[in-house]
């Protein structure tokens, strides 16, 4: 389920097989093993796609020649409940050094079942972007951005 208006938030969710910790831990840790590879802003193939898990960690792409591509910070980190990390990729798909103009992902977990957990996933404040931030928004509230990354998601669990 995916919900975005005319304002600048993406809202999408999936329920997954598996106990809260486990997909806490595939999310964040295991990013590279479940967000699509062809995700990235990199010139060359990605390596490896890492999550630092602490507060004030990076998001990042390797490339086999090892170039990175930072593109997120981690704003919280509450293990297994929360994650927020920002989105410094811009509205024209670059890198944002300007942090205020990077919008927010922030992920709740929620167990449902000791082997069931919703995921809950708001990516926010995408208007801070400036010029074009309704396509970004379009984007990655579209089919093929965070709803295709959570059905990823989900199919690793399986």
């Amino acid at each position: 389920m995916t919900e975005q208006g005319r304002d600048a938030t993406v809202r999408t969710r999936v329920i997954v097989d598996a106990p809260i910790e486990r997909a806490f831990a595939v999310f964040t840790e295991g990013i590279g093993s479940w967000f699509p590879p062809e995700y990235n802003l990199l010139a060359v193939p990605l390596a490896e796609r890492v999550f630092e898990p602490r507060v004030g960690g990076r998001v990042y792409d390797r490339g086999v020649d090892g170039s990175q591509c930072h593109w997120g910070r981690v704003l919280a980190y509450e293990p297994p409940r929360r994650v927020v990390i920002s989105w410094d990729i811009g509205a024209q798909w670059q890198i944002e050094t300007d942090l205020a103009k990077t919008s927010e992902v922030e992920v709740l977990f929620t167990s449902e079942t000791p082997n069931r957990t919703r995921v809950e996933l708001e990516h926010r404040h995408i208007e801070r972007h400036g010029e074009g931030w309704e396509q970004l928004r379009d984007s990655v509230g579209g089919e093929g951005g965070w709803p295709e990354a959570l059905r990823q998601f989900a199919l690793k669990l399986s």
